[in-house]
């Protein structure tokens, strides 16, 4: 009979001050001060991204203790979600509370590497707040979806530059998160609070 484990008990390990300092807590517009909230987080070995509620994208790096910043233009508003993705070039994507998806490929320092930023736009498609985002494995692939349930298949091809974005497929109701395995997307639904797999037909 096997033994009933210990419970985990979550502890911090350290205030990321050098994160946070890094981060202004209010911004001057005009002559107004705004207060900035940080909205949204995603972290892998290379970077952490923090999204705010300016519409400001902040990047740290990790290696090099830096912190970048990536801006949606145009209103300020609230990014939603990110998402990082490093494969042989680093990308991450990011959702605002408007249906705007950005995706950035950041320069990297290592031969043979981007050395350029490029960023693609997912719009018109998206008329809500986004609420998922799911790579694929080589960064090929981005599914996006919002809180009406809609979900958009975007196509990148880095090489040639090449970016185009599918309506795939909606379901009607919140998307609390959606993941990609084996050629399939599992989708979460908040309201009926089951998951639903679908098969895409892209591999990759």
């Amino acid at each position: 009979m096997a033994s009933i484990s210990e419970p985990v008990i979550f502890r911090e390990f350290c205030p990321l001050y050098y994160l946070l300092n890094a981060i202004p807590t209010k911004i001057q517009k005009g002559f107004r001060s705004i207060v900035v909230y940080l909205t949204a987080l995603d972290t892998n070995g290379d970077y952490i991204a923090v999204g705010s509620s300016i519409g400001m994208l902040y990047l740290y790096c990790r290696h090099l203790s830096q912190m970048r910043k990536y801006n949606f233009e145009g209103k300020m508003e609230s990014i939603t979600v990110v998402k990082l993705l490093s494969c042989f070039d680093d990308l991450v994507a990011a959702g605002t509370a408007s249906g705007r998806v950005a995706i950035f490929q950041l320069v990297s320092s290592l031969p043979g590497r981007n050395k350029q930023l490029r960023r693609f736009d997912v719009t018109g498609i998206h008329k809500n707040s986004i609420t998922a985002l799911a790579w694929s494995p080589n960064g090929m692939k981005l599914f996006s979806g919002d809180d009406k349930g809609k979900i958009v298949y975007s196509s990148l091809d880095l090489d040639q530059l090449y970016f185009i974005s599918f309506h795939f497929c909606d379901e009607g109701v919140d998307l609390a998160e959606h993941s990609l395995f084996s050629f399939r997307c599992c989708v979460l639904l908040l309201l009926r609070k089951e998951a639903v797999i679908i098969p895409t037909s892209w591999k990759g």
